[in-house]
């Protein structure tokens, strides 16, 4: 592992409401969970600080409406901060602020540096687009324009998540669930990107699916060497895949460290129940 991060994230906040004099520290003496009881401010990532290293996938784990969800959605874009910094060494040496650029450079951002899978796949793929098509547009997205070159690439992608080839035009719509989660990530890899996001792959999937998907992951971080942050509430998944762990509740991180030390010893009192209802 390499010193410096790929990613590094500073006091990122992200709130849905004004915000009032009262909450206006957003600490736990006056939030009811993440939630101002006078306002109603909805403060869904408080102050979240973190790194991630070249090669390396850190798990983030906590109970629906932990905040890890819109933490995703933040670092890919799809919602806008409130504040906080964020810096990854692929983009301007990491030295400019990535949540302060411009909506066209966080275009570029997500179509040459990340790649990222939802939960749900019709958040990350067009469902009437053929298989092919899906990974051609986010080739296109980044500039490409050599249909040749794009189909060639979606080939050697959909084989690689082991979708047949003799299924390549078919729309994602007619697959199962684990099918499209399988297209949704070779569509996420076609850029190369040196950071993969993966939100709750594979909640919904039937176990021996989870098992597939989840070997994929494994197989795809191991010969790219790519940097992922893998969110996930089933810890199985999280001592499967991360080399470390965050775990987060009411929108702030309570504990972090190596994944086996956190499961093997966890510190906080909510990691410590999550743990043992594992076992």
């Amino acid at each position: 592992m390499q010193d410096k991060p790929i990613l590094q994230v500073e006091n990122l906040v992200k709130k849905y409401g004004p915000g009032c004099s009262i909450c206006a520290d957003a600490n736990d003496e006056v939030l009811e969970k993440n939630v101002c009881p006078h306002c109603r401010t909805v403060y869904a990532c408080r102050s979240i600080s973190f790194d991630v290293y070249p090669g390396e996938i850190l798990g983030i784990v906590g109970e629906s409406g932990s905040g890890k969800s819109t933490l995703m959605k933040c670092l890919y874009f799809d919602e806008t901060v409130t504040s906080g910094e964020g810096y990854m060494t692929p983009y301007e040496a990491g030295m400019a602020n990535v949540f302060e650029q411009s909506s066209q450079q966080k275009r570029l951002i997500r179509n040459t540096i990340l790649g990222m899978v939802y939960q749900n796949p019709v958040l990350g793929l067009k469902m009437d687009f053929s298989s092919v098509g899906n990974i051609a547009e986010k080739l296109i997205a980044a500039g490409d324009r050599n249909v040749q070159r794009m189909e060639t690439r979606s080939k050697v992608l959909l084989e690689h998540v082991h979708i047949p080839l003799s299924r390549m035009k078919d729309e994602p719509k007619k697959f199962s669930g684990g099918m499209q989660q399988r297209v949704q990530i070779a569509k996420a890899l076609s850029n190369n990107p040196p950071i993969l996001l993966l939100d709750e792959v594979t909640t919904g999937l039937d176990l021996s699916v989870q098992a597939s998907v989840l070997d994929l992951i494994k197989t795809i971080q191991r010969e790219l060497g790519i940097s992922m942050i893998v969110v996930s509430h089933d810890l199985a998944v999280i001592r499967m895949l991360a080399d470390r762990t965050i775990v987060m509740l009411n929108g702030k991180i309570i504990e972090q460290g190596l994944t086996d030390q956190i499961l093997e010893d966890p510190q906080h009192a909510y990691t410590q129940q999550l743990v043992y209802s594992l076992i």
